[in-house]
C-alpha cells in the first residue's frame, strides 16, 4: 500500500475514514449517511450538550462500511461520510435539516437498498434475515450476534426485542455495538463490565433496573450458564465473554480485542479449547502487521520531545474517539511530567473509569498545559489553525493520530519512516495504534486456542472476505 492508497488520510467528523477501499468495512454493522450534520443542545440551544459533545468524538474505527458504486458524481467527489447511527434519536438532539437523511445501510449500500427489500422481502444480508411488518424491512439478529445453545446475545441491541433471548451482553461502548440501546431499553438485562454499565447509565440514561455489572475475572451462573468477562485490551471496560454451557462446551465471544501474549497465561483460555470462538476480525488480512502498541507509544513520546525541544512553545494535540486513544495521551503526560486536559464531557467520562493514575492528571484549564486531547476529526490542518488561533501563548501544534487505518506496509514496523504532514505552523502524524489485532496476533491467538469453530464477527457482508479469512483460519491451525 503506497502512500497515495491510505483510507485514513482524511477522516470525517466523526473519526471515520472518508475514502473507504473496498472490503474495509465490517458488514455486520449499520451506520447512517447524514449531510450538513449540526447538532445543537437539546434544551436552549445555547453551547453544545454533553450528549452532544460525545457524539462530535466519534466512535471506535471498526464499524465501516463499502463505498456504494451506485452514488451519483456529485456524492462521489464530496466523498462518503459515515456517522454514527440514530444518536440524534438516542439522545433527543436536533440537527440541521436534511431530508435525505437517516437512510440506513444494508449490505454496504444505503436508501436504495430499504427500497428493495420492500419491493423483494427476500432479499437479504449473509447471516441476517429480513422479516417484513406491512411495508417496512425489519432486520433480525444476525447468526454471529446470537450464542448457540444459549439465550444470549452479544452486541446485538439494535434489532430490539430478540425471540428466544432473555440476556443481552454488551461487549464495550463503542457506538457500532451498543447501537439501539436508549433509555426505553425494556427487553431484558443487559450484562456488561462495571466501567461500561456506569457508561450505560449515565450516557444513555438507560434504566438501572436493566443494567447488570460483572466484574472481570468473576464466574456468575446466569440462567444456569457459566459466564466469565475477561479484559479484551481494546478501550475501558471492554471485556471478552466466556461462556460453559451445561453440557460442558466453551464458547468465547472476543468482542473487539487486541490479542496479546498475556491472554495466554488466563486459566480458562490455557485449560480448555473453545468449542466456538466469535472473532473480531477487523485487521485478518496479512497485509495488516502493524507494529506492538508498546513500540507505537514508545516512538509517539520520543516524538512529542522532540517537538518541544525544538519548539517549546509547541502544543501537543493527541485525537481520540469518545472512549479509547487514553494510553496514547497518558504515556506522552507520564514521560513529559505535563497535565492533560479535555473539555467537561471528555473529563466525565473519563473520571467514570475509576483510574486514578489517569484522573489525576486531567487539567480543565488548556492554558495551564501544552497537551490536548481532541476528537480525532478535529486533525485538520484548518480546525487545528483555528483552534491554536484561541491559545496565543503556543506557536505550533503537533498533533498525533492514534488509528490502525494509518497503517501502511511500506513503513511496517519500522516506525521512524513515518512521514508527517505538514502545513504552516500545524504538523499532523498518523501512528498506527490499534486496539485491534493485527493479523499476526490474531493468528497467534487463534493457534494458542485451537478452537473447534471460528464465527468472525467483522467484514463478514462480503462472500469474497469471508472465504479469504476462512482460508486464513485454515491454513493457521494446520501450522
Amino acid at each position: 500500500m503506497d502512500d497515495s492508497s491510505f483510507i485514513s488520510n482524511e477522516l470525517d467528523e466523526n473519526g471515520f475514514p472518508s475514502c473507504l477501499a473496498e472490503d474495509d468495512g465490517e458488514g455486520g454493522d449499520s451506520c447512517e449517511e447524514v449531510d450538513g450534520v449540526g447538532i445543537v443542545d437539546g434544551s436552549d440551544g445555547k453551547g453544545e450538550s454533553f450528549a452532544g459533545s460525545f457524539y462530535r468524538s466519534g466512535t471506535d474505527c471498526s464499524s465501516l462500511l463499502q463505498k456504494d458504486p451506485s452514488l451519483t458524481d456529485t456524492r462521489k467527489s464530496s466523498g462518503t461520510r459515515l456517522v454514527q447511527a440514530d444518536l440524534f434519536k438516542m439522545w433527543g438532539l436536533k440537527r440541521a435539516a436534511d431530508s435525505k437523511a437517516g437512510a440506513s445501510l444494508i449490505n454496504g449500500t444505503r436508501g436504495s437498498d430499504d427500497r428493495a427489500l420492500q419491493k423483494n422481502p427476500k432479499l437479504r444480508r449473509v447471516g441476517e434475515d429480513i422479516a417484513t411488518s406491512g411495508n417496512v424491512a425489519k432486520r433480525n439478529c444476525p447468526f454471529y450476534k446470537r450464542i448457540a445453545g444459549t439465550p444470549f446475545t452479544v452486541d446485538a441491541f439494535r434489532y430490539g426485542k430478540i425471540e428466544g433471548c432473555t440476556g443481552y451482553f454488551l461487549s464495550h461502548f463503542h457506538h457500532d455495538h451498543y447501537g439501539g440501546l436508549r433509555k426505553e431499553w425494556s427487553h431484558g438485562p443487559i450484562y456488561c463490565t462495571p466501567i461500561t454499565a456506569r457508561l450505560v447509565k449515565s450516557c444513555l440514561a438507560v434504566d438501572s433496573i436493566f443494567i447488570c455489572s460483572l466484574e472481570l475475572d468473576t464466574e456468575y451462573t446466569i440462567e444456569g450458564i457459566k459466564v466469565t468477562m475477561l479484559e479484551a485490551n481494546h478501550c475501558p471496560g471492554a471485556a471478552m465473554i466466556y461462556f460453559r454451557l451445561l453440557d460442558g462446551r466453551c464458547y468465547l465471544h472476543t468482542g473487539d480485542f487486541r490479542a496479546c501474549r498475556r491472554m495466554q497465561s488466563h486459566p480458562l483460555l490455557s485449560s480448555q479449547h473453545p468449542s466456538v470462538l466469535y472473532l473480531d476480525t477487523t485487521y485478518c488480512d496479512p497485509k495488516y502487521r502493524f507494529p506492538s502498541r508498546e513500540d507505537v507509544l514508545h516512538y509517539t513520546v520520543e516524538i512529542a520531545k522532540s517537538g518541544l525541544k525544538k519548539q517549546p512553545k509547541t502544543l501537543i494535540v493527541v485525537g481520540a474517539y469518545s472512549i479509547g486513544k487514553e494510553n496514547v495521551y497518558l504515556a506522552i503526560s507520564e514521560a513529559l511530567s505535563i497535565q492533560i486536559y479535555v473539555n467537561a464531557s471528555r473529563r466525565r467520562i473519563l473520571q467514570s473509569y475509576g483510574w486514578d493514575e489517569l484522573s489525576k492528571r486531567l487539567s480543565s484549564d488548556g492554558h495551564e498545559t501544552p497537551l490536548h486531547v481532541l476528537p480525532i476529526s478535529m486533525l485538520s490542518f484548518e480546525r487545528l489553525k483555528q483552534y491554536l488561533d484561541g491559545y496565543r501563548q503556543f506557536a505550533s501544534v503537533l498533533a498525533f493520530r492514534p488509528t490502525g487505518w494509518t497503517y501502511s506496509e511500506k513503513i511496517g514496523e519500522q516506525l521512524d519512516l513515518i512521514k508527517p504532514k505538514s502545513k504552516g505552523r500545524i504538523t499532523i502524524y498518523g501512528v498506527p495504534y490499534s486496539e485491534h489485532s493485527s493479523y499476526l496476533e490474531l493468528k497467534e491467538f487463534v493457534q494458542f486456542l485451537q478452537p473447534e469453530k471460528i464465527i468472525p464477527t467483522v467484514n463478514v457482508g462480503n462472500a469474497a472476505t469471508r472465504d479469504k479469512m476462512q482460508k486464513c483460519f485454515q491454513d493457521w491451525m494446520k501450522s
